[in-house]
């Protein structure tokens, strides 16, 4: 009797996410956004907002320009395009389990890069203001 690989008896991340969503009391089954996805969602948003926040150590984003290092926009555009793709293209939409994220929860993840970025830049608008420059 032949050995499966033990990866061929593992299901589809989308396979698993359906089957959390019928055996959660609660949980819908029909979604915009699983959460799986609203998860990774979140992280790529909130690495946008790290990469953006550890560019220096005490001068500000705007002293320095949001523009300054194209190697990290481009960086960006490719995190956030990829993204993208993941929830919008069809058949790996069916791989990764995954759907277009509705309008609310979109709006929530445009403030996840500020709320990372902007500790950071009050941490370091103190530190400036301790040692006066």
């Amino acid at each position: 009797m032949p050995v499966e690989p033990w990866a061929a008896r593992l299901p589809s991340p989308g396979r698993v996410v359906g089957q959390v969503r019928q055996e959660v009391p609660g949980c819908p089954r029909t979604s915009s956004a699983s959460p799986p996805l609203r998860c990774g969602a979140a992280i790529v948003a909130c690495q946008v907002g790290t990469a953006l926040a550890a560019r220096t150590d005490r001068a500000s984003l705007r002293s320095i320009g949001l523009a300054s290092n194209r190697l990290l926009l481009w960086g960006i555009a490719f995190e956030l395009a990829f993204a993208a793709t993941i929830v919008t293209v069809p058949p790996l939409q069916a791989i990764f389990g995954t759907a277009v994220p509705g309008p609310a929860i979109l709006a929530i993840l445009i403030a996840f890069p500020i709320l990372v970025w902007a500790p950071d830049e009050l941490r370091r608008a103190v530190l400036r203001h301790r040692t006066g420059r």
